[in-house]
């Protein structure tokens, strides 16, 4: 990109849509419209606000073409109806409001750097909104990806499938839908099941996919290997280079000699400077974790040679977030 001063104040500037485009979806303001044509009056009744400040944002979500104006009545674009109503099974909310939860931390980014490390506060939101907000954006971006990439993963010969760190299971659950005689276990934090249990329940695979609690930072995931496959899908970003090596050596000695392991994370360029969205992603894990970051593709093929893996290649596949797949062979017994 040629930079100017336009493009520059362009970009220094370009929080103004970030923020119009939260404002809208924090209100629901899509949602309540749905496939009607609404009047500003009439919006600003049902959210309990005065009306000058909302037909601000209204026209400026209309700015954004994400909704269509008629005198003083607003209705959704298609795009508006497709990912940023309720209604709609390819809503993108959630991750949308993770996204604002974060942005405070964006601001004082200079403050992280001299502090040396993360400032985020989850105490601007309570635990159960940012946690729903993080669970169903996780659940959302996965059903993005998910269905389709179920179809060209190789999972042939796999009965028993880890998905570690899988939240709600999105992909174990489509994994299992693609492969009839597969079945699974998600493995994850405690407070994740509900959430899990009633997704799994929802795609009727609750006879296929169980949840194991647990806390793969802190104890082995199994005493013998008993998985065909392991999938660890942006589990490792969270945390530093320590531990992300234990998690893959954990994750490994799960599974039986011969099996495979699936790495599906932001993977940067051995340079570390780029692709863009993973170069920004480890910015966000340093305002939000301890040591946190993204790793290169030589990083995450050094971590699993180390723990016995063979045969490792990365996948033909970029997800809408620049990600990519990482598989290789367990290639002897864990001790």
């Amino acid at each position: 990109m040629k930079w100017t001063p336009g493009t520059l104040l362009e970009m220094s500037g370009y929080y103004w849509k970030t923020c119009t485009l939260h404002a809208g979806v924090s209100l629901d303001i899509f949602t309540l419209i749905g496939s009607d044509t609404v009047s500003g009056e009439t919006i600003a009744k049902k959210l309990g606000m005065e009306k000058r400040g909302l037909t601000l944002l209204l026209n400026g979500l209309t700015a954004l073409d994400l909704l269509v104006k008629e005198n003083d009545t607003y209705a959704n674009t298609p795009e508006a109806s497709t990912f940023l109503s309720k209604k709609s099974p390819q809503y993108i909310g959630y991750m949308i409001l993770h996204h604002h939860h974060l942005a405070p931390s964006w601001v004082d980014m200079d403050k992280a750097l001299f502090q040396g490390g993360p400032i985020r506060q989850k105490a601007a939101v309570s635990t159960e909104e940012w946690r729903e907000s993080f669970l169903m954006g996780m659940f959302n971006m996965a059903m993005a990806i998910a269905p389709d990439l179920a179809k060209h993963l190789d999972l042939s010969g796999c009965q028993h499938l880890l998905d570690l760190g899988g939240g709600p299971g999105t992909f174990a659950i489509h994994f299992c839908l693609e492969n009839p005689e597969l079945a699974a276990s998600v493995w994850d934090l405690p407070t994740t099941r509900p959430f899990a249990e009633k997704t799994i329940k929802k795609f009727g695979l609750e006879n296929r996919i169980s949840f194991i609690p647990g806390d793969y930072t802190q104890q082995e995931i199994c005493s013998a290997p008993q998985f065909d496959a392991a999938w660890l899908s942006h589990i490792l970003h969270g945390e530093g280079p320590d531990m992300a090596a234990k998690i893959i050596e954990r994750a490994v000695a799960a599974v039986k000699p011969g099996g495979k392991i699936f790495i599906h994370e932001f993977i940067l360029n051995n340079t570390m400077d780029g692709p863009l969205f993973p170069a920004l992603f480890s910015l966000n894990m340093f305002l939000g974790t301890k040591q946190g970051q993204s790793y290169s593709e030589e990083q995450l093929k050094d971590m699993l040679k180390t723990n016995g893996v063979k045969d490792i290649v990365r996948l033909d596949f970029t997800g809408p977030t620049q990600s990519g797949i990482l598989t290789g062979q367990v290639a002897h017994k864990r001790h």
